[in-house]
């Protein structure tokens, strides 16, 4: 998860419509992605409606053809609060230097993945997706996928 400090954000709209966002993103070794944003932004405003959403990480810089990896996870995403928004802003300011919490004056988004699936050819065969469970003692293979 740390390959990119970007990542993709999907949430849906009130009229059932996709939403993708790209942001700066932080992360925990429970899955879990952490952003700062605006409440009043079209993917925070869907969040507060409807809390599904997936993240989608890789390294951008990757060349087709070659040994890919990126990760997919699925999910629930909402404004942290208490400790869970404290533990947030420590993470995303451990990654980002500069950010500091009483200045920007944002809240911290939480996503808690339900749902990993690993694509990574360089540790992987190629062509071959992981699904796991995301559970309270850690990641449970769920299946395996090869493609042609």
């Amino acid at each position: 998860m740390n390959t990119s400090p970007l990542c993709s954000l999907s949430t849906v709209s009130s009229g059932g419509r996709a939403h993708i966002n790209h942001m700066y993103f932080a992360f925990t070794d429970r899955f879990e992605v952490v952003w700062i944003s605006d409440p009043d932004s079209i993917h925070s405003r869907n969040l507060a409606r409807n809390s599904t959403a997936a993240v989608t990480i890789y390294d951008s810089h990757q060349t087709w053809g070659k040994k890919d990896r990126g990760i997919q996870l699925f999910g629930t995403a909402g404004v942290a609060s208490g400790r869970a928004a404290d533990d947030a802003h420590r993470a995303y300011g451990r990654r980002f230097r500069d950010y500091d919490a009483e200045v920007e004056g944002l809240p911290a988004y939480r996503f808690k993945a339900r749902t990993v699936k690993l694509f990574d050819e360089r540790t992987l065969a190629p062509r071959t997706l992981v699904t796991a469970r995301v559970t309270r003692d850690g990641l449970v293979w769920a299946k395996t996928e090869v493609w042609a």
